[in-house]
């Protein structure tokens, strides 16, 4: 079945995502006719924390991605089997929802705002926008794209995330989109959510995070350009894993205090010192208990556990698309100054903007359902990669 004929058949399904087609290869996501549009009837969220790049240069980048990854875990908690849309940005993230759980969503993200505040002191800004409201200005197309057998990553196109994001930051219209139910005490569900792994260094000189939008005036021009960036890219750091940032050899559990801080003051908000000891002391035993299961390839039932770095390399984000190209990659300089070179002279003719930032180590925060099943594991560049990466972008734009 193609896509335009699943649009017909599915134009308010709540299973719309679900049965979208998936499609293998990244640079696929550069043809338009691999694109549906999102039912009228959902609504898009968006998360971002306020002043990120301020706090991410005071060294706190570990909160804001974990907060950004806090967004999406309670709604996917809040959906269960159903499976949604989701994007996550580094200091934030995009999330589409079908309508029935919006109040719900409401509520838990307030907790989650309530949270990033009292624990992390922190502003997460929040807005729930209607695909309605959208459409009329700015459309979302989605693709659904196989990473591995454990995730299917969505595609975000059609300018829609960007007018959404930019009507929930402008003051004229934030309050519009504002959660509107409130709560004394909302909850929210943070299950799944890990952040046990150390820092991961490069496989090879240096760790890029990269961001480029194009800026042509036709989509045609704007998917070949995106296409001829992919290629680029694929042709200087190569096309199979070599430029993978995450590698079973790489991956190593964290038991300092300071790496599992951030995950034990999210499930201890509010709770008294003792609890957050026994809960970070908790942490330290499973993997303790991790890094000998996989050490000695020990099997539990059908699963053997000295195969979990590769599913975790292989269910990794480091490659995406929401109205902007997001890629972490490892590579050497020489390569770095291979594609900057490119993207500079493309900025120079005016068909593209792009912003980079370099790091010596990447790092991940994880959402985990099943240890042999469905999990995805956010990459992003350490000290802030993507927000500083979306920094030099904005300046590059006002020029």
């Amino acid at each position: 079945m193609n896509i335009q004929e699943f649009q017909r058949r599915t134009m308010t399904t709540e299973n719309f995502y679900a049965d979208l087609p998936v499609l293998k290869n990244f640079a696929d996501i550069t043809h338009s006719e691999n694109f549906c549009s999102i039912p009228n009837d959902w609504a898009v969220i968006i998360t971002d924390i306020v002043d990120s790049t301020k706090a991410i240069e005071s060294g706190r980048y570990k909160d804001i991605n974990l907060l950004g990854a806090c967004s999406i875990i309670v709604i996917l908690n809040i959906v269960g089997d159903l499976e949604i849309p989701f994007v996550f940005g580094g200091d934030g993230a995009s999330i589409l929802i079908p309508p029935r759980f919006i109040q719900e969503a409401e509520l838990a993200l307030l907790a989650v705002q309530k949270m990033a505040a009292d624990e992390f002191d922190l502003v997460l800004r929040i807005g729930i926008v209607p695909i309605a409201a959208i459409s009329s200005n700015y459309e979302i197309k989605i693709a659904k794209l196989r990473i591995s057998e454990n995730y299917d990553q969505a595609i975000l196109r059609g300018g829609g995330i960007s007018y959404a994001t930019n009507l929930i930051k402008d003051k004229a219209t934030t309050g519009f989109y504002s959660p509107k139910n409130q709560s004394s005490n909302p909850i929210a569900d943070f299950s799944g959510l890990e952040c046990r792994w150390q820092d991961i260094p490069t496989r090879h000189e240096e760790i890029l995070s990269l961001i480029v939008f194009v800026t042509a005036p036709s989509q045609s021009q704007v998917d070949n350009l995106y296409r001829e960036v992919i290629n680029q890219i694929d042709r200087i750091y190569g096309k199979g894993t070599e430029c993978h940032p995450v590698v079973s050899a790489n991956l190593q559990l964290a038991f300092g205090e300071k790496n599992l801080s951030s995950e034990t003051r999210v499930f201890t908000a509010s709770k008294n010192w003792l609890k957050r000891i026994l809960y970070l002391w908790k942490i330290r035993l499973i993997n303790l208990l991790g890094d000998v299961l996989m050490s000695l390839n020990i099997k539990t039932g059908a699963f053997n556990w000295g195969d979990y770095k590769q599913i975790v390399s292989e269910s990794t984000d480091f490659k995406k698309f929401d109205d902007v190209l997001r890629m972490v990659i490892s590579g050497t300089t020489q390569q770095r100054k291979k594609i900057i070179d490119y993207l500079e002279k493309k900025f120079q003719e005016g068909r593209l903007v792009y912003g980079f930032h370099i790091s010596d180590r990447a790092l991940m925060t994880c959402l985990v359902f099943e240890r042999d099943g469905r999990q995805v594991h956010f990459v992003d560049g350490a000290d802030g990669g993507y927000a500083l990466a979306a920094k030099k972008m904005k300046e590059r734009m006002k020029s």
